[in-house]
């Protein structure tokens, strides 16, 4: 799985973080960042880039195939 970020879509709402908070948090500008890219199970990763109001965060399958939005 890969996780890419779109740092300019985040309007800093949180709910990746709040839903995986050992994968991703919020850095001094209020922009979504990676803490652990494998540290939460691969559900609960999709389930918080999915909350995203704004599909800042995409993930991709091992064969590239995306995923989330």
């Amino acid at each position: 799985m890969k996780i890419v970020l779109k740092r300019d879509k985040c309007i800093s709402a949180g709910t990746c973080v709040a839903i995986s908070p050992e994968v991703f948090e919020l850095d001094e500008e209020g922009k979504v960042t990676l803490k652990n890219p494998t540290g939460d199970d691969e559900q609960t990763i999709i389930d918080a880039a999915r909350s995203c109001p704004t599909q800042a965060i995409e993930i991709y399958d091992d064969d590239g195939k995306q995923i989330v939005p």
